[in-house]
């Protein structure tokens, strides 16, 4: 069982980012965003609408249904989600209210997809209103566990009127009173969202899941955790509550108040960087080239440096042995989903390979999401399908670049402005200074400007952010030139000769 250690960098409301380390390794990170922050809207996976049937399409089984009004949304913000009439509890008709939940977010063209099968999950059950159905994790193996699991949902089953039961991965060894105890606290939570739904009309949110450090800690763990940090203090005293209600072994729990911003000072932030690249070094002096498509990521191994080895049969085992490890912690770091081709490099004897598939195929057993690894081809690739559940890495962080459009990236505005708070916030505990002046690209330089306000309020102090020119200032690149007395900050904008915000 690795040790795990859970690090939360929580601070800046803007972007929320957790990382889960197995080892000293970084192996997921979960990003979040504030949704009026990025201007996509309130809309995520999990939460629990009342919506309005908008429009039903009989050709292909499906239905849009509104979800917000244009009141309350931005041009770029889906209003309308799509619904596959079979994912319904029954038949609906045009302009009916109907409960519906997000089972997938919004992908670039594509609206947010829901279902009318809610389920509400706790840290151990899964409360399913409308079902009459129990049934237990696959991941949990033990068939004498799977039977007491069983046996105990059954009859909390048989408790309840219309509701089905899912016993989560997590209830592995954990004693019914805690299983129970879960329940009352679904079948509340069930009973505030029918509250809401009778009194308000569609379209309206009726629930939204936890915060993304009380996901992770409910859906994505299920071993015990050594360690939690966390750097923002209300978080800190949830996470204690939360943890002491559903860990049985209670893992130990620190707050973190250093002045160096919290990722910077554990090394995940240049992990995240690391893992952004196309190659990606192994220790050994070999090399992975990992390229994302749409349709499928392609992975490339290359012995590079890579000489140790007595000759070219155990050099080449060796590598890709070695590479098979690193895929698999960055299949998870980079979220990645769908179908993956792994290039290994060519092996001559089947007894090689025959090892090389069975280690790759056991270091993926741990996965949380089920990967699928498939025989070697005649083409020397080895074929695998990894379940999609999230966004991956590279479309939370960037997007396409507006100069080389499909051919290439640059950092989101959204990540670059709360990087430059949490500079602001690292420089601002270093100095007691009334003002910054902080240079930035003109186009990040106006996303921020939006939020300003706000920023003076949080630190106390001014903040002047100057738009330096397009053609002169690199997109990322942001610095504070100078730091002072609010006049010296605002005479320096001055001189400086390019639109001042915050001024």
């Amino acid at each position: 069982m690795p040790e795990v250690k859970i690090i939360a960098d929580v601070k800046e409301h803007e972007q929320a980012r957790v990382a889960i380390i197995e080892n000293g390794k970084l192996v997921e990170l979960f990003i979040e965003y504030d949704n009026e922050f990025t201007g996509v809207g309130s809309i995520r996976e999990g939460d629990i609408f009342k919506a309005r049937v908008e429009n039903i399409i009989p050709g292909i089984n499906a239905a849009f249904v509104t979800l917000k009004t244009k009141k309350n949304t931005s041009d770029n913000t889906p209003r309308n989600a799509f619904l596959y009439l079979s994912d319904t509890l029954r038949e609906i008709s045009h302009g009916q209210e109907i409960i519906v939940q997000i089972i997938k977010n919004a992908r670039k063209n594509k609206s947010p997809r829901v279902s009318g099968r809610v389920s509400i999950p706790g840290r151990w059950l899964v409360l399913v209103p409308g079902s009459n159905e129990t049934g237990v994790s696959r991941r949990i193996n033990n068939p004498d566990e799977r039977k007491r699991l069983k046996k105990i949902a059954d009859e909390i089953k048989n408790s309840l009127d219309g509701f089905g039961i899912i016993v989560r991965t997590a209830s592995e060894g954990v004693d019914e009173k805690f299983l129970r105890s879960d329940l009352n606290i679904l079948m509340s939570l069930w009973d505030e969202i029918k509250i809401k739904a009778e009194r308000n009309n569609a379209p309206c949110l009726l629930y939204r899941d936890t915060g993304t450090l009380g996901k992770v800690l409910r859906d994505e763990i299920s071993c015990n955790i050594s360690e939690i940090i966390l750097d923002d203090p209300d978080e800190y005293q949830r996470v204690k509550s939360f943890v002491k209600r559903f860990y049985p072994e209670t893992p130990e729990i620190n707050l973190y108040s250093g002045i160096t911003p919290i990722f910077e000072c554990y090394g995940i932030e240049d992990e995240i960087n690391r893992a952004l690249d196309r190659k990606v070094w192994l220790k050994s002096g070999a090399y992975l080239v990992i390229d994302q498509t749409e349709a499928l990521t392609v992975i490339d191994v290359n012995t590079g440096k890579f000489t140790s080895a007595p000759d070219m049969r155990h050099t080449t085992l060796a590598t890709n042995l070695e590479a098979a490890e690193e895929i698999a912690r960055q299949l998870r770091l980079r979220a990645v989903g769908g179908i993956v081709v792994v290039d290994f490099i060519d092996m001559e004897f089947d007894r090689d390979k025959n090892e090389l598939l069975k280690h790759f195929e056991n270091l993926l057993s741990h996965d949380r999401l089920k990967a699928r690894v498939f025989s070697i081809t005649q083409l020397g690739l080895v074929e695998l399908t990894r379940k999609r559940a999230r966004q991956d890495l590279k479309s939370i962080l960037t997007r396409n670049c507006p100069v080389c459009g499909d051919n290439g990236w640059i950092m989101k505005e959204e990540n670059i402005a709360v990087e430059v708070k949490r500079f602001i916030r690292k420089i601002s505990r270093a100095n007691n200074s009334q003002a910054f002046l902080i240079q930035t690209h003109a186009y990040i330089a106006g996303y921020i400007s939006d939020f300003l306000e706000d920023w003076q309020k949080e630190f106390g102090r001014k903040i002047l952010i100057a738009a330096m020119p397009e053609n002169f200032w690199a997109w990322n690149k942001y610095r504070v030139e100078f730091q002072g007395s609010i006049k010296e900050a605002e005479e320096h904008a001055k001189n400086l000769n390019v639109k001042i915000y915050g001024a």
